[in-house]
């Protein structure tokens, strides 16, 4: 499992994994791949600052990346009091009431809590790149498409390539355009901000419309080395995987218990490949989530229409962090894509790298034979 990219990045396998958890990141990376970290939940840079640092010196001198949230762009932001009045008055009362009808307990009133997920600002997302720049990272990947050029040309001054999701061929067109390096066409079956088009067909269609104008890496749909070398074979140099690493022993964030599987590990480790939802309800664009009962209720004749980004993440924010609290797998609000139905073990990360690579060299091997 050797391209272009396992070349260029320096990094064993083609295999990119986006996580949350500095932890998950690390543990790709020193497994071979190249772990990317989420950066939109920092709304502190002095947070973000130490999580790199602590990066730095748990990777083993391997490379990783950073994932932002920054539209190309730039929105008119006031303050956070000034976004906070535009959110309607009945959105509010509807996410209190649904919380109560679920039994989500308030917070810990003796507790200091956040506001909103600020890194869903552009302002808090170049504040994200600022700080990631000051590290040893190898890739900066924007979720929302091509960063601004001034971002881009910051990268690269700096010598770190700049990866963005695309989820059609004018998108992909647009990012190589831009000056984006590397594109990452992300399928239908993706968890998080995902497009209409599944990635069978969306692969090859982005491959060659750029040419080699940018690299390709496959997202959407990929839990097994089978599905690694299928992704390969439609012409792409390498895989993006985020849901994936979910269920992996390393994976703790908020107030999950250090023994056992958390809540969400618990709704994920039981779920189908049937039981997710594309909605906009997460962050107001759409995004594939696990299915629940918080989903259910978005879905119901009297639920609002979401509102747009970054409004809807500030209304559902607090009840993000109530959920999260109550450790109710029956409540859990999580993006996560339709291969959630091969995620049914906590395992270590090395240990699914290892069988990444064991189910690839098997699949290239059964391909031969059939020559």
């Amino acid at each position: 499992m050797h391209t272009s990219l396992s070349e260029k990045f320096g990094i064993e396998y083609p295999v990119f994994g986006f996580t949350p958890s500095e932890h998950v990141a690390a543990a790709i990376s020193r497994a071979g791949g190249l772990g990317v970290l989420g950066c939109v939940r920092f709304n502190d840079p002095e947070e973000l600052e130490a999580v790199l640092s602590w990066m730095d010196e748990n990777t083993d001198g391997k490379p990783y990346g950073v994932d932002i949230v920054m539209p190309a762009k730039v929105p008119t932001e006031g303050t956070s009091v000034d976004l906070e009045s535009l959110i309607p008055a009945e959105h509010r009362a509807f996410v209190d009431r649904t919380l109560a009808e679920l039994g989500v307990p308030p917070l810990d009133s003796g507790a200091e809590h956040a506001t909103g997920v600020l890194g869903w600002l552009h302002s808090v997302a170049r504040s994200h790149v600022d700080v990631a720049l000051n590290h040893r990272i190898a890739l900066i990947a924007n979720a929302l498409g091509s960063p601004p050029k001034d971002v881009i040309d910051q990268a690269h001054e700096k010598g770190v390539p700049v990866a963005a999701l695309a989820g059609a061929v004018e998108h992909a067109r647009r990012h190589v355009a831009n000056g984006v390096d590397i594109v990452i066409a992300q399928g239908y079956e993706a968890g998080g901000h995902t497009g209409e088009i599944a990635s069978m067909v969306l692969i090859p269609e982005i491959v060659d419309a750029i040419g080699d104008s940018a690299a390709v890496l496959a997202a959407g749909g990929i839990g097994s080395g089978r599905q690694v070398a299928a992704a390969l074979s439609l012409g792409a140099a390498g895989v993006w995987m985020g849901s994936y690493w979910l269920t992996t022993s390393e994976y703790k964030l908020g107030s999950a218990s250090s023994e056992g599987p958390s809540a969400i590990q618990r709704a994920l480790l039981g779920a189908t490949s049937a039981d997710t939802v594309r909605s906009r309800i997460y962050s107001g664009k759409p995004a594939r989530l696990l299915k629940t009962k918080w989903t259910d209720a978005w879905s119901k004749p009297d639920a609002p229409a979401p509102l747009p980004m970054p409004l809807q993440n500030l209304l559902v924010s607090e009840a993000h962090q109530r959920i999260a609290a109550s450790e109710n797998p029956d409540v859990v609000a999580m993006p996560v894509g339709q291969i959630v139905g091969r995620m049914n073990e906590i395992r270590p990360v090395a240990e699914v790298m290892d069988e990444l690579v064991e189910g690839f060299d098997s699949a290239v091997s059964r391909l031969d034979t059939l020559r």
